[in-house]
Parts: C-alpha cells; structure tokens; sequence
C-alpha cells in the first residue's frame, strides 16, 4: 500500500475524468461520483462524530468537582456523569466499536461503486443494523413529537451524518434509476436502513433525562407574532 500511495498527485484527473478499477476513465461530473462523494463525506462526518463520542467517554470519567466550583461547572460534571451512567448501562463500549464497523462498511461501499464486480456490503449488513436499531430502541422512550437536529455536540453531529447518508440514498437511487448495473440494491436497502440507524443513535446519545433532546415546539414561533 506504501508504494501504491507513495505519489500523491497524478495530473491525470487534471482534464476532469478519473480512472476507475477496469482502467477506463469516466467525468468527474457523472453521478456516480456524486454518490462517491456523499459516501466519502459521510464517512468523514462518522470519524467525527466517533471522535465526539470519545471525547464525551474521556469527560465523563473525570471525578465530580468538589463543592468549590461555581454552580456551572458543578452542573456540567453532573451531566458528564449521567451520561457516563447512561452510556455504561447501554454497553457503551460498543458503540465506538459499531461507529468503526461503520466507517470500514462505507469504505466497502465506496470500493463497490468503483469496482462493480466487488460487493462490499450485503442484506447481512443491513440486517446487523437492524438488530443495533431494535437493541438502542429497547432504551429509548416512544417518541411522540418530531425531534429538532440539535443537542450535545456528539447527538448534533450524529444528526448532520443522517442528513449526508439522506442525500446519500437520493443520488444513489438516482443511480439506480440512471443505470441499474452501476449500483446494487443491497446498498441502497444499507444507506437507508443506515439513516435510521443514525437518527435512533442520535436519540440513543442523549441523557437518560431527556434534556439533550430538544423537540419541536409551536411555541417558538408563536412567539414572533
């Protein structure tokens, strides 16, 4: 792999194409490079969202303030420690483990888009998110009113990952449509399920309370007339 990347920049793409896996070259404006793109984004937003999440485990695990500290920090700690507490009863660990599958599953799916005779996700991997979807909702309470993209840094950004995968499943069942041999069913099937998946972890992120889960509310623009 070191000799493969060891020169960066080609000229090759320069003219607009790039070269695909079979040695043809195709533009860069085609829309297989836009669903290329989307995947590649949102493998990007995931690495940061499971950096969120890493940083969040690392706050969590500091010792509570003495009483010393202002009222602000003091309840800052107290919600580092619910969410440790809340994390820990949902296995935590797990879930920066999942994140990583994830990202390697994208870089599958990328590998797929170029090389059409490679599969590099299944109906076996929509099926694994299913299974993570049931075990979050176990924990979660019925949702009973729509859910503004907002909360903690890590459930905002798991949001922002849902709204890229969204784009993702368009342009790809656009592809589809365009052309049904250049995309596999499977891996539209996966990009929706995996949007799912992102807005239940984005719920399943939030503290036991509730108060990282900000819902719409009338209210707010009532208050504007």
């Amino acid at each position: 792999m070191g000799n493969r990347l060891s020169k960066i920049y080609t000229r090759t793409g320069d003219d607009g194409t790039t070269g695909m896996a079979d040695g043809s070259r195709i533009s860069k404006a085609e829309l297989l490079f836009e669903v290329m793109g989307d995947i590649d984004e949102l493998n990007s937003q995931l690495g940061l969202a499971r950096s969120y999440y890493q940083q969040a485990l690392v706050t969590s695990s500091k010792p509570i303030s003495s009483s010393k500290v202002t009222p602000l920090t003091d309840n800052a700690d107290s919600e580092a420690a619910n969410f440790s507490a809340h994390m820990a009863q949902l296995n935590a660990p797990n879930f920066a483990h999942v994140l990583a599958i994830l990202q390697h599953l994208l870089f599958n799916l990328g590998g797929e888009l170029a090389m059409p005779d490679y599969e590099g996700v299944s109906s076996a991997h929509t099926q694994w998110l299913e299974s993570q979807i049931d075990l979050m909702n176990e924990h979660l309470p019925p949702l009973k009113d729509f859910i503004l993209p907002t909360g903690s840094i890590l459930v905002s950004q798991l949001h922002v990952c849902r709204s890229v995968c969204r784009r993702g499943e368009r342009h790809a069942v656009a592809l589809n449509e365009q052309d049904q041999t250049a995309i596999r069913p499977s891996a539209t099937r996966f990009l929706n399920r995996l949007s799912d998946w992102l807005f239940v972890a984005a719920r399943f992120c939030c503290a036991p309370d509730a108060r990282q889960e900000v819902l719409w509310d009338a209210k707010v623009l009532k208050s504007l007339l």
